[in-house]
């Protein structure tokens, strides 16, 4: 089992930055596959970003990419999720998650969920 807590959420104007963490505790960190989901009011969840379990491949939706930068460091347990150039449309929960699945955007790939951080990004 391992437990994830997402951190660094944020009301921010467009075009700014946020910048996002996720501490995991319990099993070996280096395992797991990372992911970054997200989920709007009245939306299903959808896949933003993953990562490789040693984070030398990297995943985005079409709709973050070139804008939000996965990265992680195994040293801290921690999987980051930079954010630039922000747009109203970012607004959403955003989710970290763990799995085997390298690079999958399909949720239900992933085990280990965290709580979410909410992410608010004001016209």
């Amino acid at each position: 089992q391992v437990q994830l807590v997402e951190s660094g959420g944020g009301l921010v104007q467009a075009g700014g930055s946020l910048r996002l963490s996720c501490a995991a505790s319990g099993r070996t960190f280096s395992n797991y596959a990372m992911g970054w989901f997200r989920q709007a009011p009245g939306e299903e969840r959808e896949f933003v970003a993953a990562s490789s379990w040693s984070g030398g491949s990297t995943y985005y939706a079409n709709s973050v990419k070139g804008r939000f930068t996965i990265s992680r460091d195994n040293a801290k347990n921690t999987v980051y999720l930079q954010m630039n150039s922000l747009k109203p449309e970012d607004t959403a929960v955003y989710y970290c998650a763990a799995g085997y699945w390298s690079g999958s955007y399909r949720a239900r790939n992933y085990d280990h969920w965290g709580q979410g951080t909410q992410v608010t990004v004001s016209s």
